[in-house]
Parts: C-alpha cells; structure tokens; sequence
C-alpha cells in the first residue's frame, strides 16, 4: 500500500462531501464522464486567467526571451511535480492537477514586484492589502466566467478542495513536516498568507512542489541571462554537495528533492523532507535571494512597473463619479480609447450600473460603487492585477503617448 493511500481525497475520505462542494451547484450532463476534480481542471483551464499566464512574469522581465520561464511554465512545473509525488504517495492526482493549474491564477502583471505594488495602493487607498492567494480565490469565485450549455455565464463555482488548495499554497514559508487542517473553514476568514494548512493532503503537496518547482528553475533562467557566474554556481554546488564537486542544474535540483521528500514523508510525519533534504532546499532559497531576488540587476525593472501600474490606477481613479460613472469612463475614451473601453466592457459585468435583463449574466454583483467609491478603487486594482505584462504596458503607453 502507498504511504497515504488511506487518506487521499475519494469517497471512503470523511472531508470527501466537504471537498466536493461547491457554493453554487454547477450545471451537469448526464453524459458526463468527469469527476469533480476533473471538473475543476477543465474550467481552470479554459479560463481567460489561465490563457494570461503565459505572458506574465515569473521572476525575470524579459519579453524578447523565448526561453525564460514564465507564470504559465511555474504552473505546469508545479502540476508536474505535483502529480509525481501524489501518484508515489498515493493520493488524489485529480486535485493535485487542479489546484496546481489553479494556484497563481490571483498573481499581478510583473510578478511578485506588482504583487508588491498593488499592495502598496491598497494599503495606502483601502487600508488593506494584496496578495496572490486570496487574490486567486476572489478571482475564482467572483470574476472569471465562463459560458455553459446553454451560453449562459457563470463563474467558475470550484470544488472547496481546489479553492481551499489556492488560498492556502503559500509556499514562501519555511515549514517542514506540512499535515493538513481538519476543519472545512470559511475560506473567507483568511486575513494572511499562510495563516492555515490546507484542508487536504493534495493540498498540501501542491504548497511544497510549488517551493520545489520555483527554486532551481530560477537559477537556471539567472545563468540564462548572466545574473549568476560560474564562481557564483562553484559556491552553491559546495554547500549543496557538502564540499564535493557535483554539477548543479534544475534537473538535479528537483529530482534530489522529489525523492527525498517521497521517501521521508508519512502519515505520522506529514509531508517531510529529510534534515539533509530541508537544510538543502532553505540553502538553494537563501542562495537564491542573495544572488538572483535582491540582484541590482532587477532593480531598473522594478522602478518602472511601479510607474507602469500606478499611472494606470491613477488614470482610471479620476473617472469616479458615482452613478454616472459610466458616463465619465466614455470620457476618458476621447483620449484614451483603448483602455477606457476594456476597463467599461470589464467592470460591466461585475458592478450595480448594469442592468442584467438584456445580458446573458448569471454571476452576481460585485463592485456596489454608486455610493461606495472604494468598491470602484477595488475593482480597478482587481482590474489590473488581472493584466498581462505586455499589456500593462500596451495601456501606459496609450496613456503617456500622444
């Protein structure tokens, strides 16, 4: 028997009715052939936040490299990885490939740098803060759309298991020995990352692969681009190799960790690296901080996303004007068509000046802004947070051109 056979996500699981529901009851055929999880992925996938991931940032800013890794590529890393260790381990695959697909969804255009900043102006208009996780399950549960049997829109309406797997993937934290929770809670009353475990073992597995995933990738994009030099690789290959001199690359790096994490991992334990495979995944973390996150050479990029995103927060704030918003945003459109007609052809499925009548809208309303302006200064950051990088850029150079 696999090490969590007896505890995988299926029908014989207690949390099982928990995890296969879902806030609103999804259309079926009779001649569907899917399962819940398998459901989920599906709808992850032909989601519009999916396609975007392929042009938005993972670490490096670099549009004219082919071969620099992507938020779509970390995705498909982590679905990998994922599904290797659950399959060993026994568990549900189906969910693991959801939540996986499904994790990054709520990132910002420029990666973490605009995560940063999107943070910065709801922290300095809203007196909250942005962050990826809860993004991605706002997103889920509230914006994205798709149309159903009948072309119909309705929003994703996930499993708990794979939006409970999304909000709760922070895999920034140092933590080893991963168990999941056992209550079903209101995932609503998360107010920080990683404040719970995941409410599933395949939950869990998709928190560490996303470490995992993430680690050597980057190092191999920073040799791609010059960021680290071979003195640079000679010293992480001595602290990886305890002195010994071993080629260090992301196909090392990962099977490395993938195995030790399958092998030490157990029901009593949790999902376990070894000493030796902890201390080496936090030294690869730590060397890559110091040598590739913090690097000066990423500093110029980051001075001009904060530009990028500001200018476009601060050109749409402007267009405000309660009921007669609408109106304003048409306005805008004199000098700046293209943005102000996504932006209005985007917020006019979500907010309280649509009249849903003549609309094949079946979500519900989200931005109540006639007599709340914070509700409009919030859709405007989900707005953008939504954006692809070139994209962002396409509007900020409508906007500062003539």
């Amino acid at each position: 028997m696999k090490k969590l056979s007896s505890v995988s996500t299926t029908e014989n699981n207690p949390k099982w009715q928990a995890c296969i529901s879902r806030q609103v009851p999804l259309y079926s055929r009779v001649n569907d052939i899917r399962t819940e999880f398998g459901r989920d992925y599906t709808r992850i996938l032909h989601s519009t936040a999916y396609r975007r991931l392929k042009n938005k940032t993972q670490v490096f800013f670099s549009p004219q490299n082919d071969h620099i890794c992507t938020r779509i590529e970390h995705v498909n890393h982590v679905e990998s990885i994922s599904f290797t260790i659950a399959d060993f381990l026994g568990l549900n695959t189906e969910l693991t490939k959801a939540i996986s697909v499904g994790h990054d969804l709520g990132h910002a255009p420029f990666g973490h740098q605009g995560e940063k900043i999107l943070s910065e102006i709801a922290t300095r208009e809203l007196g909250s803060t942005f962050w990826h996780e809860r993004n991605g399950l706002f997103l889920v549960d509230n914006i994205e759309l798709l149309e159903d049997n009948e072309r119909n829109r309705q929003n994703l309406d996930l499993t708990y298991a794979v939006r409970d797997g999304i909000i709760s993937h922070c895999g920034e934290v140092d933590q080893n020995g991963i168990k999941p929770r056992k209550e079903a809670i209101d995932l609503s009353s998360y107010t920080k990352p990683n404040e719970y475990d995941p409410f599933t073992w395949e939950g869990c597995v998709v928190k560490i692969a996303d470490k995992i995933s993430y680690v050597g990738r980057d190092i191999e994009d920073a040799i791609s681009i010059g960021i680290l030099d071979s003195e640079k690789l000679e010293n992480l290959s001595n602290i990886l190799s305890s002195g010994k001199s071993e080629k260090i690359n992301n196909t090392v790096i990962i099977n490395k960790l993938i195995n030790d994490l399958c092998q030490n991992s157990s029901i009593e334990n949790g999902l376990s690296l070894s000493h030796e495979g902890f201390e080496m995944l936090n030294a690869i973390k730590d060397f890559n901080y110091q040598n590739i996150y913090l690097s000066d050479r990423l500093a110029p990029s980051a001075k001009y996303f904060n530009l990028v995103i500001n200018e476009i927060y601060e050109t749409l704030k402007k267009t405000y004007a309660g009921i007669n918003t609408a109106l304003e945003i048409q306005v805008l459109g004199r000098y700046y068509p293209n943005i102000s007609k996504s932006f209005l052809d985007w917020i006019s499925c979500y907010w309280d000046l649509t009249s849903r009548t003549d609309t094949n809208l079946e979500n519900s309303v989200v931005y109540e802004i006639v007599h709340n302006q914070n509700n409009y200064f919030k859709a405007i950051l989900d707005y953008i947070s939504g954006m692809t990088d070139k994209y962002a850029i396409d509007n900020y150079n409508e906007i500062v051109g003539f």
